[in-house]
């Protein structure tokens, strides 16, 4: 009873000296994650400003107050909402940012918000550098992934993506020099990835119905989608990446039960050939084609629930919902060709159709899911391209 006694004031003497309890001292914030609400412990005194002109010196000097200030509760909540519910990497940093946004928010200080972002992202597990220049800060993360149009660096024979070059619009390199943080001593046991393997299961009520019709054998078919706007914030600043990362990028759940079984009940009725050209002709004529730089102001390849969602699409967003259709419905061999201003997809059926493009032995039938001058049928390609040079740059062979 004595030894009891001993320790309760111990505890209640130690509180008095050190203020209340860390448990006391903490609340649960609460970050609103595309149907997830995801619970973020803080301390009311764990806040680290940053406000010194940005060094080498003054990065590292953040970098210790962080690990001071008890973020490892914060950092808890993070690993284990990856644990559990496994979002792909972009997902996940999704989180990350809007961990940093609620508690350093980027319009109050944008630098700020940056080093809690990289902060997070080391003590998660990634490689995560940050490079300097007046008061300009880019950040990367280490990635194996064949990305286009933002900035990488490669150090030790590793590839590091930046990942916030989107906040500065375009930089001159030759004449802005960014010079590399010193690294901290971690050992990060993760590279960042862009694939995109699944969505989130996005909150029912945030979806709208949207009508989409098209017109084939002189008869009109007419779809009510649903659609999320959320998923223009997933991949507002997600960058250009691989023809097979892009084109593999799934649905939602709530968009694909709104869209795929409605198109396989038409189709059950039809040929294998009569099916895909009914596909290539949804994605021809039941949407608006625009170039990504009428529509965005610079190269932007949409996914196949983007190209659904957005009102203008150009060849290669259609080339890949094309490419999702068929896969899902008829899952056949398919190669996607890049000429050098136009993307299209290419089919093996059982017998070849029309033309053919032969690759590795076997006949791909050439299915334009981008609307022309003419209406081409399978196996028929367009004539201003019928003697242009293409490149395969995604070759899909299911496994039986």
């Amino acid at each position: 009873m004595k030894l009891r006694l001993t320790i309760l004031i111990f505890i209640c003497l130690l509180q008095l000296l050190t203020g209340k309890s860390y448990a006391q001292n903490e609340r649960q914030h609460h970050v609103e994650f595309y149907g997830d609400t995801v619970m973020i412990p803080l301390g009311t005194s764990a806040f680290v400003d940053f406000n010194k002109p940005l060094s080498d010196s003054s990065v590292r000097e953040f970098y210790k107050s962080m690990e001071s200030a008890g973020y490892l509760p914060v950092i808890e909540a993070l690993t284990s909402y990856r644990e559990n519910k496994k979002p792909d990497d972009w997902l996940f940093y999704q989180l990350i940012r809007k961990t940093a946004q609620m508690i350093s928010p980027k319009t109050e200080n944008y630098q700020r918000y940056t080093l809690y972002k990289w902060y997070f992202l080391l003590q998660t597990g990634y490689d995560a550098i940050l490079t300097i220049n007046g008061n300009k800060m880019l950040m990367y993360a280490q990635s194996n992934d064949a990305i286009y149009e933002i900035p990488f660096r490669t150090i030790n024979h590793k590839q590091y993506v930046c990942l916030n070059y989107h906040d500065y619009g375009q930089i001159d390199f030759d004449k802005n020099v960014f010079t590399q943080v010193a690294a901290v001593q971690l050992q990060p046991k993760r590279i960042f990835s862009y694939s995109i393997t699944r969505l989130p299961a996005f909150t029912k009520s945030k979806y709208r119905e949207k009508d989409i019709s098209f017109i084939y054998n002189e008869s009109r078919y007419a779809f009510k989608i649903r659609i999320n706007q959320e998923v223009k914030d997933i991949f507002a600043n997600y960058p250009v990446v691989d023809y097979e990362k892009y084109f593999n990028i799934p649905l939602s759940e709530e968009t694909y039960s709104s869209l795929v079984p409605s198109l396989k009940k038409v189709l059950r009725k039809m040929s294998q050939k009569e099916g895909v050209a009914y596909l290539m002709y949804f994605t021809r004529h039941s949407f608006v084609y625009k170039t990504d730089t009428e529509v965005f102001g610079k190269e932007k390849r949409l996914s196949p629930e983007q190209t659904l969602l957005y009102e203008y699409s150009d060849c290669e967003d259609r080339a890949a919902l094309f490419f999702f259709l068929v896969k899902e419905i008829y899952n056949l061999p398919m190669i996607a060709l890049a000429f050098p201003k136009h993307v299209t997809v290419a089919v093996k059926f059982d017998k070849p159709i029309g033309e053919t493009i032969l690759y590795k032995g076997e006949h791909y039938s050439i299915c334009e899911p981008t609307p022309q001058a003419f209406n081409l049928s399978i196996g028929q390609t367009p004539k201003d391209l019928m003697k242009t040079a293409f490149e395969v740059v995604y070759a899909y062979h299911p496994v039986k």
